[in-house]
């Protein structure tokens, strides 16, 4: 996987659980991903450096930049729209999860926005 894949992974992860919890901390994202703390700290190192989050440094809180969570809302959205059209054309649940997640970061902006398009026209109006 990519340097890029990897970052929106991990944002992805993080919008996730920031949905479910009020406190997102390295553990939580280390537990959700099945990765060791060290990688994971490694990991949002880098993200920090390149701006798109904030650990509060008491609580370990982990809270995103304004591009951390624009990069992160359109990871998600990618990966909805993806596995759920994959499911309406009957791919299982199982792997269209997984093909969302493969798809989602070499996908081009204007092959998604069209796909979402179809489907949002085509399939969710059923």
């Amino acid at each position: 996987m990519n340097n890029r894949a990897s970052s929106e992974d991990y944002l992805e992860t993080i919008l996730i659980l920031k949905n479910k919890m009020p406190l997102v901390r390295a553990i939580d994202i280390a537990n959700e991903m099945n990765f060791s703390k060290p990688s994971v700290s490694i990991a949002l190192k880098k993200l920090k450096t390149k701006g798109l989050i904030n650990v509060n440094s008491q609580t370990g809180n982990i809270e995103f930049t304004q591009e951390g969570l624009k990069i992160a809302t359109n990871v998600l959205d990618k990966h909805q729209v993806i596995s759920s059209f994959l499911i309406s054309l009957g791919v299982s649940k199982d792997v269209a999860l997984v093909d969302a997640c493969k798809l989602e970061h070499d996908l081009s902006e204007e092959s998604f926005n069209k796909l979402k398009e179809f489907y949002e026209m085509n399939i969710m109006k059923k």
